[in-house]
């Protein structure tokens, strides 16, 4: 089977972006380096979401889940209480998950002490970019020795819903490692982004 799909516009893309809401996605964003703290913050959160549900599930319930969580500030979701909770189990916008929900509050506590730590969020993060010589073919495995060190030493830190492959596809989508195939028009432009990004902290 191939890996890439034709869109419209004739171009080849990863055959997962098949669908009307996730090739804006992957054409705009999905591999694109972030070093902004919010952005990374929400991206963790949402990875946790999906844990067993889609990318399109949590994709297309993107702006609801914004909009409940302070657009992913991790300062303020640090303040969320019981009330706020209650409120989002309340929520049918979003995925009600008790367990997810104060996953996503204990971890904005665990983030704004990692960002008071490294200097921000971004740069401890990147601290854990793969070395693209050593990576698998794209979209061949489902995490990467960089990933489960990434997971162990934020489980070690009290972060939660942050297992090995959450964290792996975080880092395809925060363009840590460029896993669109080999083929796709949108790899080698993920290449040229990620080769002009400043990395945080560096």
């Amino acid at each position: 089977m191939s890996t890439t799909i034709t869109g419209p516009d004739g171009q080849p893309r990863c055959r997962w972006s098949a669908s009307a809401d996730e090739m804006p996605y992957h054409d705009a964003e999905w591999g694109m380096p972030v070093g902004d703290d919010r952005r990374l913050f929400e991206k963790l959160s949402l990875e946790g979401f999906q844990s067993g549900l889609s990318w399109r599930t949590i994709l297309v319930k993107r702006e609801n889940f914004r909009a409940a969580f302070a657009g992913f500030d991790f300062d303020k979701v640090a303040e969320f209480g019981e009330a706020d909770v209650a409120r989002l189990l309340q929520d049918a916008g979003i995925v009600r998950h008790r367990g997810k929900i104060e996953a996503v509050i204990n971890n904005a506590r665990r983030a704004r002490e990692l960002a008071a730590e490294a200097g921000s969020l971004a740069a401890y993060l990147w601290r854990y970019e793969p070395d693209p010589a050593t990576c698998a073919p794209p979209q061949t495995v489902s995490t990467s020795p960089e990933s489960v060190a990434l997971s162990k030493d934020l489980k070690k830190r009290g972060w939660k819903f942050v297992g090995p492959t959450t964290l792996y596809a975080f880092m395809q989508s925060m363009g840590m490692v460029n896993d669109h195939v080999e083929g796709c028009a949108y790899r080698a432009r993920i290449d040229e982004a990620r080769a002009a990004f400043r990395r945080p902290g560096r």
